[in-house]
């Protein structure tokens, strides 16, 4: 029988913890506010271009190559504080962090989030996810591609992945078999799209949100 002390808990971070798609629309706006809807509209066109690329979603790289003909805005480099202090405590879902402190008693909780090393890290600090989880934060480029350093930094018998992206963990069931439950939960964007009952291997359980996870026990997962 498997008991708490085997069991990590993997937990993605946007819109599976905090609502990035309301950070997404609160940038949008200050953008369009700020340099207005044609340079916002180039701004996620670099986005994008740059998530192509490198494969992470990279606010800050983006900002750089945004203020190429905007040196001399006097909002530019308002920009800056307003990514890296943004309130993200604020976007949370409810429930979150104390799902993550229920599940601490089942087992160990560990981020682990696709990002850059810069954004993505101060998001979690600013969140209250980083303590909630005691620094157990992992972030990757492609975490679907990361479970053999996820096992060499936390060993366990048993891995449970949440996260709001079925076809990412249809990617990771066929890694770690019978050794992982995959937890989708329907939230964000992502889970609005049509499509996620038709993706195999399907998630093992599903859930409406994050909040949900607080009432569970172990033989759950």
């Amino acid at each position: 029988m498997i008991g708490a002390g085997d069991v990590v808990f993997l937990l993605d971070v946007d819109n599976t913890l905090l609502d990035n798609d309301r950070f997404a629309q609160a940038l949008d706006a200050r953008l369009a506010q700020s340099f207005g809807t044609a340079e916002r509209d180039r701004y996620w066109a670099i986005f994008e271009q740059l998530r192509a690329e490198f494969g992470v979603a990279d606010y800050l790289a983006s900002l750089q190559s945004f203020r190429r003909g905007l040196d001399d805005h006097p909002q530019l480099l308002r920009m800056s504080e307003f990514l890296l202090e943004f309130p993200f405590a604020s976007l949370l879902y409810a429930g979150a962090l104390e799902a993550v402190a229920h599940l601490g008693t089942l087992g160990t909780t560990a981020v682990l989030s696709d990002g850059d090393v810069i954004f993505q890290p101060r998001k979690i600090q600013r969140a209250g996810i980083w303590d909630a989880v005691e620094g157990r934060v992992m972030i990757y480029t492609h975490k679907e591609r990361s479970l053999a350093q996820v096992e060499s930094r936390y060993p366990a018998a048993h891995y449970v992945m949440i996260d709001d992206k079925a076809a990412l963990l249809a990617a990771m069931k066929p890694l770690l078999g019978a050794r992982l439950t995959t937890v989708y939960v329907r939230q964000g964007h992502y889970a609005a799209a049509a499509g996620a009952a038709a993706i195999r291997p399907p998630p093992d359980r599903s859930i409406a949100g994050i909040g949900a996870l607080r009432d569970t026990a172990l033989s759950d997962f």
